[in-house]
Protein backbone atom coordinates (compact mmCIF):
# COMPACT_ATOMS: atom_id res chain seq x y z
CA UNK A 1 0.00 0.00 0.00
CA UNK A 2 2.60 2.07 0.98
CA UNK A 3 4.13 1.99 -2.45
CA UNK A 4 0.69 2.71 -4.45
CA UNK A 5 0.60 6.26 -2.26
CA UNK A 6 4.40 6.96 -3.28
CA UNK A 7 3.90 6.44 -6.26
CA UNK A 8 0.33 8.38 -6.98
CA UNK A 9 2.27 11.13 -4.94
CA UNK A 10 5.28 10.97 -7.57
CA UNK A 11 2.79 10.72 -10.13
CA UNK A 12 1.00 14.03 -8.94
CA UNK A 13 4.01 15.75 -8.16
CA UNK A 14 5.84 15.40 -11.62
CA UNK A 15 1.94 16.09 -13.21
CA UNK A 16 1.95 19.47 -10.88
CA UNK A 17 5.88 20.54 -11.93
CA UNK A 18 4.88 19.59 -15.53
CA UNK A 19 1.52 21.93 -15.06
CA UNK A 20 3.79 24.69 -13.58
CA UNK A 21 6.39 24.41 -16.23
CA UNK A 22 3.55 24.62 -19.39
CA UNK A 23 2.07 27.18 -17.28
CA UNK A 24 5.26 29.16 -17.11
CA UNK A 25 5.99 28.82 -20.54
CA UNK A 26 2.80 30.11 -22.07
CA UNK A 27 2.74 32.86 -19.62
CA UNK A 28 6.29 33.96 -21.32
CA UNK A 29 5.57 32.72 -24.89
CA UNK A 30 2.78 34.98 -24.50
CA UNK A 31 4.65 38.17 -22.99
CA UNK A 32 6.71 37.89 -25.81
CA UNK A 33 6.72 40.75 -29.54
CA UNK A 34 4.00 39.25 -31.91
CA UNK A 35 6.45 37.22 -34.74
CA UNK A 36 5.30 39.99 -37.45
CA UNK A 37 6.34 42.72 -35.43
CA UNK A 38 9.02 44.89 -37.49
CA UNK A 39 12.32 45.67 -34.89
CA UNK A 40 12.69 49.13 -34.84
CA UNK A 41 14.42 50.43 -37.60
CA UNK A 42 16.41 53.53 -38.52
CA UNK A 43 17.04 55.10 -41.37
CA UNK A 44 19.47 57.31 -43.04
CA UNK A 45 18.62 60.88 -44.20
CA UNK A 46 18.64 59.99 -47.91
CA UNK A 47 16.34 57.16 -47.47
CA UNK A 48 13.76 58.87 -45.34
CA UNK A 49 13.68 61.77 -47.81
CA UNK A 50 13.63 59.52 -51.18
CA UNK A 51 10.45 57.51 -49.31
CA UNK A 52 8.91 60.75 -47.99
CA UNK A 53 9.46 62.34 -51.75
CA UNK A 54 8.51 59.80 -53.76
CA UNK A 55 5.53 59.24 -51.70
CA UNK A 56 4.95 63.39 -52.35
CA UNK A 57 5.65 64.38 -49.17
CA UNK A 58 8.31 67.84 -49.30
CA UNK A 59 10.99 68.63 -46.51
CA UNK A 60 11.77 72.23 -46.25
CA UNK A 61 14.64 73.56 -43.94
CA UNK A 62 15.11 77.29 -42.70
CA UNK A 63 18.29 76.76 -42.67
CA UNK A 64 18.55 74.85 -46.55
CA UNK A 65 20.49 71.80 -44.58
CA UNK A 66 20.54 68.41 -42.95
CA UNK A 67 22.74 68.46 -40.96
CA UNK A 68 21.46 66.71 -37.53
CA UNK A 69 23.78 68.55 -35.39
CA UNK A 70 22.83 71.89 -36.38
CA UNK A 71 18.97 73.34 -35.13
CA UNK A 72 18.48 75.41 -38.17
CA UNK A 73 18.32 72.49 -40.51
CA UNK A 74 15.88 69.46 -41.09
CA UNK A 75 17.57 66.14 -40.56
CA UNK A 76 15.53 62.85 -41.29
CA UNK A 77 19.25 60.95 -40.01
CA UNK A 78 18.20 58.10 -37.75
CA UNK A 79 14.39 58.54 -38.08
CA UNK A 80 12.59 55.38 -37.17
CA UNK A 81 11.00 53.68 -40.10
CA UNK A 82 7.72 53.40 -38.87
CA UNK A 83 7.84 57.23 -38.59
CA UNK A 84 8.51 57.47 -42.35
CA UNK A 85 5.61 55.03 -42.75
CA UNK A 86 3.49 56.95 -40.27
CA UNK A 87 3.95 60.50 -42.34
CA UNK A 88 3.18 58.66 -45.61
CA UNK A 89 -0.37 56.88 -44.10
CA UNK A 90 -0.98 60.70 -42.81
CA UNK A 91 -0.49 61.79 -46.64
CA UNK A 92 -2.76 59.09 -47.36
CA UNK A 93 -5.50 59.39 -45.44
CA UNK A 94 -5.67 62.89 -45.27
CA UNK A 95 -5.11 64.01 -48.67
CA UNK A 96 -3.18 66.63 -47.49
CA UNK A 97 -0.14 68.03 -48.81
CA UNK A 98 2.63 67.42 -46.15
CA UNK A 99 5.81 69.51 -45.54
CA UNK A 100 8.22 68.11 -43.09
CA UNK A 101 9.70 71.10 -40.98
CA UNK A 102 11.47 69.44 -38.11
CA UNK A 103 12.64 65.67 -37.87
CA UNK A 104 15.70 64.48 -35.78
CA UNK A 105 17.88 67.68 -35.78
CA UNK A 106 19.15 69.02 -32.22
CA UNK A 107 17.24 71.85 -30.60
CA UNK A 108 13.95 69.49 -29.90
CA UNK A 109 12.98 68.86 -26.30
CA UNK A 110 14.25 66.04 -25.09
CA UNK A 111 12.52 62.39 -23.99
CA UNK A 112 11.85 58.78 -25.01
CA UNK A 113 9.72 59.95 -28.08
CA UNK A 114 11.28 62.74 -29.04
CA UNK A 115 12.98 64.02 -32.60
CA UNK A 116 16.12 63.06 -31.75
CA UNK A 117 15.33 59.56 -30.90
CA UNK A 118 13.28 59.45 -34.14
CA UNK A 119 9.56 59.05 -33.47
CA UNK A 120 8.71 63.03 -34.25
CA UNK A 121 8.15 65.01 -37.30
CA UNK A 122 6.91 68.52 -38.15
CA UNK A 123 4.96 69.52 -40.39
CA UNK A 124 3.77 72.89 -41.96
CA UNK A 125 0.56 73.88 -41.07
CA UNK A 126 -2.07 73.84 -43.86
CA UNK A 127 -5.63 74.38 -42.98
CA UNK A 128 -6.36 71.22 -45.08
CA UNK A 129 -3.68 69.23 -42.37
CA UNK A 130 -5.94 71.15 -39.44
CA UNK A 131 -9.49 70.53 -40.54
CA UNK A 132 -8.37 66.81 -41.24
CA UNK A 133 -6.49 66.32 -37.17
CA UNK A 134 -9.27 68.18 -35.67
CA UNK A 135 -12.35 66.56 -37.40
CA UNK A 136 -10.91 62.72 -37.56
CA UNK A 137 -8.97 62.11 -34.75
CA UNK A 138 -10.28 62.43 -30.28
CA UNK A 139 -9.18 66.03 -28.52
CA UNK A 140 -6.76 64.60 -25.33
CA UNK A 141 -6.52 68.68 -24.35
CA UNK A 142 -3.74 70.97 -24.00
CA UNK A 143 -4.02 71.22 -28.10
CA UNK A 144 -3.25 67.45 -28.51
CA UNK A 145 -5.42 64.96 -30.60
CA UNK A 146 -4.77 61.40 -31.24
CA UNK A 147 -5.33 59.04 -33.64
CA UNK A 148 -6.83 55.00 -33.23
CA UNK A 149 -3.75 54.04 -33.36
CA UNK A 150 -2.13 56.03 -31.24
CA UNK A 151 -0.03 58.58 -32.75
CA UNK A 152 -0.39 62.44 -31.15
CA UNK A 153 -0.71 65.77 -32.93
CA UNK A 154 0.20 68.65 -31.39
CA UNK A 155 -0.85 72.09 -32.47
CA UNK A 156 2.26 74.38 -31.83
CA UNK A 157 0.36 77.66 -33.54
CA UNK A 158 2.64 77.64 -36.41
CA UNK A 159 3.40 74.25 -37.02
CA UNK A 160 2.15 70.53 -36.25
CA UNK A 161 4.13 68.80 -33.97
CA UNK A 162 3.67 64.90 -34.19
CA UNK A 163 4.86 61.71 -32.45
CA UNK A 164 4.53 58.43 -34.13
CA UNK A 165 4.07 55.61 -32.03
CA UNK A 166 3.39 53.50 -35.02
CA UNK A 167 2.85 53.62 -38.23
CA UNK A 168 -0.64 54.90 -37.98
CA UNK A 169 -2.66 51.66 -39.60
CA UNK A 170 0.26 51.14 -42.57
CA UNK A 171 0.44 47.95 -44.64
CA UNK A 172 3.51 45.55 -43.88
CA UNK A 173 5.78 45.22 -46.28
CA UNK A 174 6.05 49.01 -48.17
CA UNK A 175 2.60 48.83 -49.38
CA UNK A 176 0.72 51.08 -47.37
Amino acid sequence: MNRKIALRAAVGASAMALALFSTAYVAEATTEEPKDAAPLAKMSHSAAASKLNGAGISITSSGGCSDRNQSNCTSLEQVNSATVDGAITLKGASKCDLTVTGGTETGHASGTYSHWNGYKLDFHMTSCLTNYVKNTFTSIGGNKWQSGSGNVYFDEGNHWDVTFHNCGGCLRGGKG
